[in-house]
C-alpha cells in the first residue's frame, strides 16, 4: 500500500514536460517494436501508467503522438551531428566525425532509428512530411559542412552531394542490420573511403 501511494505521489509530482518525455520514450519503444498500425493508445497508456484521456490531452491523437516522437528524433539527431561537427578542425575530420555520430545515433537510439526507418509506410501526409523534414534537415546540415570544405561548389552540387551522402548513410544503416559485426567506426571508414576524396578540390 505504501509503495502504491509513493508511486502515485511521484506520478503527481511529475511536471507536464517530464510526463511528455516519459510518454514519448514509451511510445517510441512501442511504435518501433509493434508498428504504428498495430499499436493502440490503450497499449501506450497502460505501459506509461496514465489514462488514455491524458494521452489525447497532450498529443491530440495517435498520429499526433507519432509526430511528436518523430520531432524528438529530429532534434536528437541534429544535436548529435552538430556536437560532432563542433569538435572537428579540418574537412576530413568533420565528415568522419559527423558520419560516426550518425551511425552511433542509429545504434544508441535504435528505437528512434527504427521509428524513422519503418514509419514511412504510414498512410499519413503529416507523418510523411515530418519524415521528409528529418531528411531535409540532415541534407541541409550536410550541405553546409560541404560548403565550408568546398567553397568552389555551386548550390546544385552542394545539394546533390549532400543528398548522396545522406542516402548512403541510410542504406548503410539498413545493411548493418544484416551485418551486426560492422561497427559504427567500420561503417564510417567505408564511407570515408568513398567520400573523402571529394573534400579536396584538386581531387
Amino acid at each position: 500500500m505504501r509503495t502504491q501511494q509513493a508511486t502515485t505521489s511521484r506520478r503527481k509530482r511529475m511536471s507536464r514536460a517530464e510526463r511528455e518525455q516519459q510518454i514519448l520514450a514509451v511510445a517510441e519503444e512501442v511504435f518501433a517494436a509493434e508498428g504504428y498500425q498495430a499499436t493502440s493508445m490503450d497499449d501506450i497508456a497502460a505501459r506509461v501508467g496514465v489514462s488514455k484521456p491524458m494521452l489525447y490531452e497532450y498529443f491530440g491523437s495517435k498520429e499526433g503522438l507519432l509526430l511528436a516522437c518523430l520531432q524528438r528524433c529530429k532534434r536528437e539527431l541534429i544535436e548529435a551531428t552538430t556536437v560532432a561537427a563542433a569538435g572537428a578542425d579540418n574537412p576530413e575530420q568533420l565528415m568522419h566525425d559527423c558520419l560516426l555520430a550518425f551511425f552511433k545515433f542509429s545504434d544508441d537510439h535504435a528505437q528512434a532509428w527504427a521509428l524513422l526507418r519503418n514509419e514511412a509506410a504510414v498512410p499519413s501526409a503529416s507523418v510523411n512530411t515530418e519524415l521528409e523534414a528529418i531528411r531535409l534537415q540532415q541534407r541541409d546540415f550536410t550541405a553546409e559542412l560541404l560548403r565550408a570544405a568546398r567553397p568552389d561548389l555551386d548550390e546544385e552540387q552542394l545539394e546533390a552531394f549532400a543528398e548522396a551522402i545522406i542516402g548512403a548513410c541510410e542504406r548503410l544503416s539498413l545493411w548493418r542490420e544484416q551485418r551486426p559485426e560492422v561497427t559504427p567506426e567500420k561503417a564510417t571508414e567505408h564511407l570515408m573511403t568513398l567520400f573523402a576524396p571529394s573534400l579536396t578540390k584538386d581531387l
